[in-house]
């Protein structure tokens, strides 16, 4: 003789699992996030400027490096104020965003179409979100930024759709920003399939800014772009500059670790 005893085996179960749960305030508590104001350069700033300085706020902490405002991304910030001409009327694209400097300063500087994202984890998408309302007027924010969260490599559908006026035309971009990403080395290639997917090929441009955070790897940053040479692009240095060191501590050479690097891709 058998007896159906599932239901009873199953609170049977829960119980057991509840000795697997953590007690209340065990866990240490996440990091609450943290601000810092970036501030644009009075050489950079025109008459109607309205945005002399940006609140950026970084989640707490996070596996992506995302709770930082790298050097990179300041220099990136900078060099787009001074080149308005790079964003004015065009149609952007920042990948990896982070924080969203860059970005911001594009929607400032006249960009038609800003299209921010990061890796789709709610906490970074939320940041951002927070990062363009508290930042940018209400009218910039409305018509002229999309906040999507986007895995490098995967279907570019989503980014292309986010700037086509109509379901029957395909937009490509004019600039796309990647800043400090590069240090990512396992996936050089799935960022440059989304950028070979996304970029305007005959005056599209991918600008790319980063430090050699770790000088023993500088080599394996750098084959970025010799993944881009392969593909028979057009690899331009414009720009260096060297900051302080994000982390006075840490090992290697300072100047390396302090100094930013901008390169200029296009499709030949």
């Amino acid at each position: 003789m058998t007896f159906d005893n599932s239901e009873e085996q199953l609170q049977l179960d829960e119980q057991d699992l509840s000795i697997f749960e953590e007690p209340e305030g065990y866990l240490p508590p996440q990091p609450k996030p943290t601000f810092q104001t970036f501030s644009r350069k009075d050489e950079h700033l025109l008459q109607s400027d309205n945005f002399k300085t940006l609140n950026i706020r970084l989640v707490g902490s996070h596996p992506l490096w995302a709770h930082l405002l790298w050097n990179a991304g300041k220099c990136f910030a900078w060099y787009l104020d001074e080149h308005k001409e790079l964003v004015k009327g065009k149609k952007v694209l920042e990948l990896g965003a982070g924080g969203a400097l860059p970005s911001l300063i594009a929607a400032v500087n006249g960009a038609e179409k800003v299209v921010i994202t990061d890796y789709p984890d709610d906490d970074l998408i939320d940041n951002i979100r927070h990062n363009v309302n508290t930042n940018l007027s209400t009218d910039i924010c409305t018509d002229n930024i999309r906040v999507l969260g986007y895995i490098w490599g995967k279907d570019t559908y989503p980014l292309l759709n986010a700037i086509s006026k109509s379901e029957k035309t395909s937009n490509l971009y004019d600039l796309i920003i990647l800043s400090d990403l590069i240090f990512n080395h396992s996936q050089h290639k799935a960022l440059l399939k989304t950028c070979k997917e996304c970029l305007d090929p005959i005056n599209g441009q991918i600008l790319v800014f980063f430090t050699h955070n770790l000088p023993d790897l500088a080599h394996k940053d750098m084959e970025f772009f010799e993944e881009a040479k392969n593909l028979q692009w057009k690899v331009e240095k414009i720009f260096k500059e060297i900051m302080s060191p994000m982390f006075k501590e840490d090992h290697g050479c300072e100047t390396v670790r302090s100094t930013v690097y901008g390169y200029k891709i296009t499709i030949n």
